[in-house]
């Protein structure tokens, strides 16, 4: 767990670690999620449609849109 401390101008640094983790570099934007008594740190992608690429993946059996798009024919 890292951890950082929120300064006088309520700002705070994200250690190195978590910044080489994310690959962010100055002027990268994060996205800053509250949830009750947590905060998640995330990386805003730098491409939402890359973010969500495959994510329909594993909704279908192994073979099951193949067999469907074969009865098309």
């Amino acid at each position: 767990m890292l951890e950082a401390k929120l300064s006088s101008k309520n700002q705070i640094v994200i250690p190195q670690a978590a910044r080489k983790a994310l690959r962010l570099k100055p002027g990268d934007k994060i996205l800053i999620v509250v949830r009750e008594d947590r905060v998640l740190v995330l990386q805003k992608p730098r491409s939402h449609a890359a973010a969500i690429r495959g994510l329909g993946r594993s909704s279908y059996p192994e073979g099951y849109l193949e067999k469907e798009r074969d009865g098309w024919e």
